[in-house]
C-alpha cells in the first residue's frame, strides 16, 4: 500500500484503508519481560517442526495433522496450561465425511460412456445406483409454456427422464425440474448440454468430495442427476442432438429411447479431526474468556509434493504456542491475567473454516462470556506491496463490532512499532479476507475480533511455503503485538463494548 500522510488519511473516504504509522515505543511495562520471551529463535525452532516434511502438510484428517496436534499438546503441557477441551482433554474431536467415487458408467446405443469424460454427477448428492436396461423419455426443457407442456400425459414411471439445458427462452430452476421428474416417477434424470462434454478435465477432483459435516437426509425424493454430453443423448434416442433440440423448442416431446445399463457406486468415509485447546484460568474475572487462535491444518500433499504451510498457518500456530508460554511465565511470576485466556489451534480451516465452525456450534466456554478472538493466519512473510517497507502487518476487523478494540490495538503497537495497515479492513475489499479465516465464526456471534495477516505472496498454497522463507524477526514482532493486545484485553477493568455492527 502506498504511504499516505496523516492528513490524507483523515480526509480520505474510507479511512480503514490507511495504515497507522508506527509510533515510538513507550517505556517498558509489566508485560514487557514476558513479551520478550517470544523470540525469533524460539519461533523458528517450533516452525521447522510444525512445518517440517514429517508433518506431510498437515491436511485435515491425515496422520500429518494428528502429528501436529500431538506436538501442540506437548508444547501447551510443557508451558503449564491446563487442558482446555473439557473433561481433562486437550482436543475437541469432530467428525467429517468424504465421498469417493468407486465406479460409474453409462451404456446406450452400443457405446459405453465414462464418468469425467462424457458425463458427471455430484458425488456428494448422488446415491449408489445400478440399473439394467431402462426406458428413457426426452421431456425437452422440462418447462411448461403457453403452447406446450412436456409433462402433460407423460409417464416417467421407472424411466430415465432426459432434459435439455435451458436455452435462455426456457427458464426454470433445476430443482423444480427434478421435482417434476420425481413426481412423474423418474428413477434418474439426465441433463444434457454441450457444456457437459468435459473431456476428462474434471479428473480426480470430480471423483471425490470435499470434507463435509454429517447431515440429516431429506425425506424428499430427488432422483440422481447426471449431467451428460449430447453424444450420450444421441446414443439413447438414436437421433442427432440438433434434432432433439428442435423437438424441445417446438414442444414435440416426449421422445422415447433406452439406456442399456447405468452404474454409480461410491464409498463414504468418516474423517476424524480435532481442535486443540489449552486454558490459562484468570483470577477475579475468570468467567470471561479471551481467545487467541490460529489454524494448524494446511493442504497436505498434492501431486507428490508436500505443501508445508510454514506461513499458512504454521506462523500463526507457533505464535500461539509462544504466547501461551509467555503468559504462563507471567502467571508463575504472580502476574497472571484477570480474565481466562484460551489458546486454540483449529483444524479444517482450509476445508471451509470447519474447525472453528464446530467450536462455535459446540462451544466449550459460553460464547456470551467470550470477550474477543485474536486470530492469526499468516504473519511470517512479506507481500509484494511491502517489499520496500517490510515493518507492517495487516489488521482486519478490529473496528467492526467494538469501538474499544482498535484503540487497544494501536496502544499495544507502541511496544512493537509496526505499521498497522488497514487496507483489507475496507468493507469493499474484493478479496473479502474478513470472511476467510477462523475469526469470522466468532464474529458471527457478535464477538469482537482482530485478524492478523501479512497478505498473500508467491508461495501461497504452493509447495514453496517453507520454513526457511519465514522472516523470523518480523514474525516475532507481529506475535508480540498480539501478545500485548491480549494482555490488555485480559487485564483491563471493563469488558470490551459490543457497540458496532459494521461489514
Amino acid at each position: 500500500m502506498k504511504k499516505q500522510s496523516m492528513l490524507a488519511c483523515l480526509l480520505a473516504i474510507g479511512t480503514a484503508a490507511c495504515a497507522q504509522k508506527a509510533a515510538t515505543p513507550l517505556k517498558r511495562t509489566a508485560a514487557t519481560p514476558y513479551a520478550e520471551t517470544i523470540t525469533a529463535a524460539k519461533l523458528k525452532k517450533h516452525l521447522f517442526i510444525v512445518a517440517g516434511d514429517e508433518m506431510e502438510g498437515r491436511e485435515t484428517g491425515t496422520p500429518g495433522q494428528y502429528k501436529a496436534a500431538k506436538y501442540i499438546i506437548e508444547q501447551f503441557r510443557a508451558a503449564g496450561l491446563r487442558p482446555g477441551a473439557g473433561n481433562g482433554e486437550w482436543e475437541q474431536p469432530f467428525s467429517l465425511m468424504q465421498d469417493t467415487l468407486a465406479q460409474s458408467s453409462i451404456q446406450a446405443g452400443g457405446k459405453t460412456f465414462s464418468f469425467g469424460q462424457e458425463y458427471y454427477a455430484s458425488v456428494k448428492e448422488a446415491v449408489n445406483q445400478q440399473l439394467g436396461t431402462t426406458p428413457a423419455v426426452f421431456a425437452g426443457y422440462g418447462v411448461a409454456s403457453e403452447t406446450s407442456d412436456p409433462w402433460k400425459g407423460m409417464d416417467g414411471s421407472e424411466k430415465i427422464v432426459v432434459l435439455a439445458e435451458e436455452d435462455g427462452a426456457k427458464k426454470g430452476a433445476i430443482s423444480d425440474k427434478l421435482r417434476n421428474a420425481a413426481g412423474h416417477g423418474a428413477v434418474a434424470v439426465f441433463m444434457v448440454s454441450e457444456r457437459y462434454n468435459i473431456g476428462g478435465r474434471g479428473g480426480s477432483r470430480m471423483r471425490r468430495t470435499g470434507l463435509y459435516w454429517p447431515m440429516m437426509k431429506t425425506m424428499e425424493y430427488i432422483p440422481n442427476t447426471y449431467f451428460v454430453s449430447p453424444e450420450v443423448a444421441s446414443a439413447i434416442f438414436g437421433k442427432q442432438w440438433p434434432e432433439l433440440v428442435a423437438a424441445a423448442k417446438t414442444g414435440t416431446t416426449p421422445i422415447t429411447g433406452q439406456v442399456t445399463a447405468l452404474e454409480f457406486k461410491k464409498g463414504t468415509e468418516e474423517i476424524k479431526s480435532s481442535n486443540v485447546l489449552g486454558i490459562l484460568p484468570g483470577t477475579d474475572l475468570k468467567d470471561e474468556y479471551v481467545f487467541v487462535t490460529a489454524h494448524y491444518d494446511h493442504i497436505g500433499v498434492i501431486n507428490g509434493q508436500i505443501h508445508n504451510g510454514a506461513d499458512d498457518d504454521g506462523s500463526g500456530t507457533v505464535s500461539v504456542i509462544a504466547m501461551a508460554d509467555a503468559f504462563m511465565k507471567a502467571k508463575k511470576a504472580g502476574k497472571g491475567p484477570r480474565r481466562s485466556i484460551v489458546f486454540m489451534t483449529v483444524s479444517g480451516e482450509e476445508k471451509g473454516l470447519l474447525g472453528s465452525q464446530y467450536y462455535t456450534d459446540h462451544p466449550i466456554y459460553p460464547l456470551a462470556q467470550t470477550v474477543t478472538d485474536l486470530n492469526i493466519d499468516m504473519i511470517g512473510r512479506i507481500d509484494d506491496e511491502h517489499k520496500k517497507d517490510t515493518n507492517y502487518v495487516y489488521i482486519i476487523g478490529d473496528d467492526k463490532l467494538s469501538s474499544d478494540l482498535r484503540p487497544i490495538s494501536e496502544a499495544a503497537n507502541r511496544h512493537t512499532g509496526l505499521n498497522l495497515d488497514y487496507k483489507y479492513n475496507d468493507p469493499n475489499d474484493p478479496n473479502r479476507f474478513y470472511y476467510r479465516s477462523d475469526h469470522y465464526m466468532f464474529a458471527q456471534h457478535k464477538i469482537p475480533i482482530i485478524f492478523y495477516f501479512n497478505g498473500v505472496h508467491e508461495d501461497y498454497h504452493r509447495s514453496g511455503d517453507k520454513p526457511e522463507k519465514i522472516h523470523y524477526n518480523l514474525l516475532a514482532k507481529r506475535a508480540k503485538l498480539v501478545f500485548y493486545t491480549a494482555w490488555e484485553v485480559a487485564n483491563r477493568k471493563d469488558r470490551l463494548k459490543v457497540d458496532r455492527n459494521e461489514k
